[in-house]
């Protein structure tokens, strides 16, 4: 299930909504102003999954380069 923050522009009203409330807040509430869309949405799902997709990134070049020094250390002792 995915959950969102809708910020209204000309109030700053913040909502945070599961799919379900996300489907009906649109059908209550008009998205445009004066053909100006009225609303900021963010999909924190895709943002928590980005999020995590980066600290996974950041800890796999810090292994890269671990191994890197582990075997230039491995190399030099061995044959140096």
């Amino acid at each position: 299930m995915e959950n969102f923050k809708i910020v209204n522009r000309n109030t700053g009203a913040t909502y945070f909504l599961n799919e379900k409330e996300y489907e009906t807040f649109f059908l209550r509430n008009k998205m445009y102003k004066d053909g100006e869309f009225k609303y900021d949405i963010y999909n924190l799902t895709e943002a928590k999954t980005r999020r995590t997709n980066k600290m996974l990134d950041v800890v796999a070049h810090l292994c890269i380069i671990g191994a890197s020094i582990l075997g230039t250390l491995l190399y030099i002792q061995n044959y140096c």
